[in-house]
């Protein structure tokens, strides 16, 4: 008999999947970023992938697995342990898709440049909202029998919120704002990011917002989340040179 059955209930059903797919996805991400690291510096026995002289790029692997897992889910609807297996497919799928997003986002190799690290921003924000579902912080689970008009009055409010502190620049807290409603209350309404998309709209030159947007965030000041995205973006060197800044992209 289990000496702690109050436990049982906190990695099953939706969670369980929810917790083999962020543990694949997390698992995935980190052996990619090893071979890639790998290949770029020559090391070990990676190369990359190829048909027919067509360098064959890792997030077409992603893709596929994500067309397979999710025409096998709808079509399916698999119980216990093969809907586990397709959960970890998926979150494997969604590493290797979301680790070239910068590729597909400007459509050219841009994979070791300085516009490849929206890549590793694309990574790590899909994990944190992994790691809010798997906790419960899911707002649209929160509707009971009765008042759900209320209920979605507040997820649609709290949802504006959020959009308004991305908008702001404020990527990160608007994307936990999502999930945490005091989070995206609190980003939204602080001051935006002079670059943001709210701050050229809104913001005139000159005028006391401009000016205390730019006091709170001076030009060359690096925030929390850039030292982080630093530790898995950063230009591994090649075997016989020393990396440049923004060095062209020489494979996975």
């Amino acid at each position: 008999m289990d000496r702690h059955p109050e436990l049982l209930p906190l990695l099953s059903g939706r969670r369980e999947l929810i917790a083999w797919m962020v543990l694949a996805y997390l698992v995935t991400f980190l052996v990619t970023r090893f071979v890639t690291h790998a290949i770029r510096s020559g090391r070990g026995p990676f190369r990359n992938a190829s048909i027919g002289g067509v360098h064959l790029h890792h997030e077409v692997y992603g893709i596929f697995l994500l067309l397979g897992t999710g025409t096998a889910e709808f079509a399916y609807r698999p119980p216990s342990p093969w809907s586990d297996v397709l959960a970890v497919l998926f979150g494997a799928g969604a590493a290797l898709t979301l680790d070239e997003f910068a590729l597909w986002l400007h459509l050219e190799d841009v994979y070791w440049t300085r516009e490849g690290r929206s890549s590793v921003d694309a990574v790590l924000l899909a994990l944190v909202v992994g790691i809010l579902l798997l906790i419960g912080a899911n707002p649209f689970d929160a509707v009971p029998a009765r008042g759900e008009a209320i209920v979605a009055g507040t997820v649609a409010v709290n949802l504006a919120f959020a959009l308004v502190a991305i908008l702001k620049g404020r990527v990160v807290l608007g994307v936990v704002g999502v999930f945490v409603p005091l989070v995206a209350a609190v980003a939204a309404v602080g001051l935006a990011h002079p670059t943001s998309p709210w701050a050229r709209r809104w913001y005139r030159e000159g005028d006391r917002r401009w000016s205390r947007s730019r006091r709170r965030f001076p030009p060359g000041r690096r925030p929390r989340w850039a030292g982080l995205v630093d530790l898995f973006a950063t230009v591994p060197p090649k075997p016989d040179a020393r990396p440049a800044v923004g060095a062209p992209y020489s494979g996975d």
